[in-house]
């Protein structure tokens, strides 16, 4: 059985998710909600967001989603499309709670119309980058859970579902 599909990503007060290729922030408490809420599940990626990575995220398969037909890469699976990378996330980890978008555009702006859970760091500033999160309708989803850091950067921790 298909795992319900969710999605995590950090985006900026303007709606960047990257510049050249890497995160423009550093906020470690981030990389920590990541870690929390990927460990164990599959996590689906598009094949530049594997190249930013450099590596396979260790305690959870990697699904690489890529047009390129070759493609392989050392500890990660290949798929053609989301449909595809869902498949093989049940084959991979079929008691996992869910599957994991992590990025990047392209396939974020596929997996809004069909996911049913959102893990969304808020950061409260805006940056310059050439990745940005796709517009999406917020009435669409419920405000679950929200966690509010101050810093430099402030930031919040939120959990969307589905309405």
């Amino acid at each position: 059985m298909t795992p319900p599909l969710a999605i995590i990503a950090a985006v900026a007060a303007n709606g960047v998710i990257g510049r050249d290729n890497a995160l423009p922030w550093r906020i470690p408490e981030d990389l920590k909600w990541f870690k929390r809420h990927t460990l164990g599940k599959p996590v689906i990626m598009g094949r530049k967001t594997w190249d930013s990575i450099g590596r396979p995220l260790p305690g959870r398969p990697n699904i690489v989603v890529t047009r390129q037909a070759d493609w392989r890469a050392g500890g990660a699976h290949a798929a053609h499309s989301l449909d595809g990378a869902l498949a093989l996330a049940a084959r991979l980890a079929p008691e996992a709670a869910e599957a994991m978008v992590i990025g990047g555009s392209i396939l974020y702006a596929e997996a809004l119309a069909r996911a049913s859970r959102f893990y969304l760091t808020e950061i409260g500033r805006a940056y310059d980058g050439d990745a940005r999160f796709p517009d999406f309708d917020r009435a669409a989803w419920r405000e679950s859970v929200r966690e509010h850091h101050a810093g430099d950067p402030a930031f919040d921790f939120v959990v969307l579902e589905r309405v």
